[in-house]
């Protein structure tokens, strides 16, 4: 395995660094930390310091331009600058782990997918949950049919001041990708997106807290249907109490396994076909494997896969197809809003359904 040149790109004040995605270069004995981009000088020298870069630059083209990196990290959470912070490190021949959403509509993210492709670079997405043990061992124990065969996934959002639209694109993306990392590609989708009660109407249509696309909606349910028979949900409701619901429960037609967090860090298993709350002989257990690991270190272990799909011309575990699967998941769900139709998926509609509502391309 050879040595990488390494750099990170943030924006502080728009996005900053996200999720601490530059933190990922340390201490792999693969890369080398060159360099660091930030328009904000507090945040340059911040991230400067942290990843002992030998340099530090304003403008992150100029640092692409001067240091030729083989892997940079796109760290801002703003949606609005992704599509051409990513094509740029493409162009100047570098591979990409980049934050998430990776983009806010389906055409950006066609352009990096075909960008990546045509260029042979790989892009990575931080959904972190699929790069940590306890996520990879749950998976390798569905194959083995610890709950017999998968049949259900049920997710749930965070559900706090961001219900609804906003949850379902900052947090529903990860359970989204946790779903398809499961589960595989959805087929179709079908919905109900609504304002106390009422179902969205066009002038509902906002924006979020930090730039990512428009949203609508403060609940959504939304249905999915996967290959081999297995279906899903995703809820996200407002005025529901902090109750730790963020996750998905898993269910088997042999038991059921309840996952909360982020993390895996919280799973148990239900290794009964029937759910009898009160028969005592029936009761949930922990599901052995690795020890818990916190979210961020899947940044350390997403840069890994990274340099392993390189080595090995394989996708990255969350790739930005990946990416591109889990936002279609989420456009899809205003589409059949919309439409009062299901969705197919891969959508034939490119263009974000909510504005394409208010330019008048659905009929009724």
């Amino acid at each position: 395995m050879g040595t990488y040149k390494g750099a990170a790109i943030g924006r502080t004040g728009r996005g900053d660094w996200g999720h601490g995605l530059h933190l990922g270069l340390l201490g792999n004995e693969c890369i080398d930390i060159l360099a660091v981009a930030d328009e904000g000088e507090e945040g340059r020298l911040k991230a400067q310091s942290q990843l002992q870069a030998s340099r530090a630059y304003v403008d992150y083209r100029q640092m692409l331009d001067a240091e030729q990196p083989d892997i940079v990290t796109i760290g801002p959470r703003w949606t609005d600058c992704h599509l051409s912070m990513v094509l740029d490190c493409i162009e100047a021949g570098a591979h990409v782990y980049c934050e998430k959403p990776m983009t806010w509509n389906l055409q950006d993210a066609d352009r990096i997918v075909a960008a990546a492709d045509a260029a042979h670079r790989k892009v990575a997405v931080a959904h972190q949950a699929v790069y940590l043990p306890r996520v990879q061992h749950l998976r390798a124990q569905l194959d083995t049919g610890c709950i017999g065969a998968l049949q259900q996934l049920h997710a749930v959002g965070k559900q706090d001041r961001r219900s609804g639209g906003e949850d379902m694109i900052v947090l529903g993306t990860h359970l989204f990708n946790l779903m398809r990392f499961l589960a595989g590609d959805v087929q179709w989708i079908s919905s109900h997106v609504t304002v106390e009660g009422r179902a969205i109407a066009q002038e509902d249509i906002t924006e979020g807290g930090e730039p990512i696309g428009p949203i609508a909606g403060d609940s959504v349910e939304s249905f999915f249907s996967f290959g081999r028979g297995v279906s899903g949900s995703f809820t996200s409701r407002c005025a529901q109490p902090s109750d730790g619901h963020y996750g998905m429960d898993i269910i088997g037609s042999e038991g059921r396994i309840a996952f909360r967090g982020g993390s895996g860090g919280e799973m148990m298993r239900y290794p009964h076909p029937a759910f009898i709350p009160d028969d005592a002989a029936r009761s949930w257990l922990p599901i052995e494997g690795p020890p818990d690991a916190p979210l961020s270190d899947g940044n350390t272990r997403a840069v890994a896969d990274l340099i392993a799909a390189i080595e090995d011309d394989r996708p990255p575990l969350s790739s930005a197809r990946d990416a591109r699967a889990a936002l279609e998941m989420i456009l899809g769900a205003y589409e059949a809003q919309i439409t009062g139709a299901r969705v197919a998926l891969p959508m034939v509609n490119r263009h974000h359904p909510l504005l394409a509502w208010k330019e008048g391309h659905y009929d009724g």
